[in-house]
């Protein structure tokens, strides 16, 4: 496999997982280890985003899409600070 389909393969895994456990955490409601099992997915979705860079251009976030330069952490690999040269 190619690793394009590699990620696409992963992507879907995640989007069944989170599928599959959405009827467990409706069912098990708002507590501490049904927050957990959200989270874990979610975490997952961004590990494989990190690691691979996300598919999509726009991250949704409730019912608004936001450019993923939003989500920046602001670090420049490219810029020096004083006293230390980039090499």
């Amino acid at each position: 496999m190619s690793l394009e389909q590699d990620v696409a393969a992963a992507r879907r895994a995640v989007d069944a997982l989170e599928q599959a456990c959405g009827p467990l955490t409706r069912r098990f409601g708002d507590t501490v280890d049904s927050r957990r099992l959200k989270i874990d997915v979610a975490r997952l979705r961004d590990d494989l985003n990190l690691l691979c860079g996300s598919a999509r251009g726009v991250e949704v976030v409730g019912a608004r899409a936001y450019d993923p330069v939003m989500w920046d952490d602001g670090y420049d690999g490219e810029v020096s600070t004083p006293g230390r040269s980039l090499r």
